[in-house]
């Protein structure tokens, strides 16, 4: 019998990245990032002259950061602990959006965090992607975990029988993204590891019916 399977992303669930990634635009980019602002691009000004950057010029910056700086990133907070004990119980794997080739970097990334899992990269959209994990691994059960609400959207559209937890790790964006809870797209909200293990672990170990009876 397939055993359950955890689906999990990177940056904010179980590798800090967007306070790196600020520290960096400002030491070497003269780029300052305020997480208040909103959308991605707009949250970025020049230091020197106060303009905005273009969204093309996010990207680039975004990309150049994965290339050269992934080694800044840290461990969120009970990450490897709470895989380690999710493990005992189910398959886990990450499925992150990156360029396709920096799988192996992302993969040897979290190896040596203590995270050694197989790495599934997508651009865009989530769901045909996890769609894709389920019909190769055909999980008794499957969970999802994502720190963007549009992600839970998707997976949701293709594969509505997937436990989805929306987590992000990173206080200081935590209160301004949309919450996948709130738009009726997550099974539940919790933003740290030590209060979503025994949610993770009953979404993947219980009945259907013991879980609705407890929703």
């Amino acid at each position: 019998m397939s055993r359950p399977l955890l689906i999990t992303d990177c940056d904010e669930v179980l590798l800090y990245m967007i306070s790196h990634f600020r520290d960096w635009l400002a030491e070497d980019e003269g780029i300052a990032f305020d997480f208040g602002r909103g959308e991605f691009y707009k949250a970025m000004r020049r230091i020197d002259t106060g303009e905005p950057l273009a969204q093309d010029e996010m990207w680039g910056l975004l990309g150049r950061f994965f290339d050269s700086e992934m080694d800044r990133q840290t461990l969120v907070e009970g990450a490897a602990d709470a895989i380690a004990t999710i493990r005992e119980h189910a398959d886990v794997v990450v499925l992150t959006n990156l360029m396709d080739h920096r799988q192996e970097a992302r993969t040897r990334q979290l190896a040596d965090h203590g995270i050694d899992l197989r790495v599934f990269t997508n651009q865009g959209p989530k769901g045909p992607a996890l769609k894709a994990i389920l019909d190769e691994y055909d999980p008794s059960r499957a969970v999802f975990v994502d720190d963007l609400s549009q992600h839970h959207g998707s997976v949701l559209e293709v594969a509505p029988q997937v436990r989805r937890l929306h987590l992000c790790a990173e206080p200081q964006i935590a209160p301004h993204i949309p919450c996948a809870h709130a738009a009726g797209h997550a099974h539940a909200r919790i933003d740290d590891w030590e209060s979503a293990l025994p949610w993770l672990l009953e979404s993947l170990t219980c009945d259907e019916k013991d879980l609705q009876a407890n929703e």
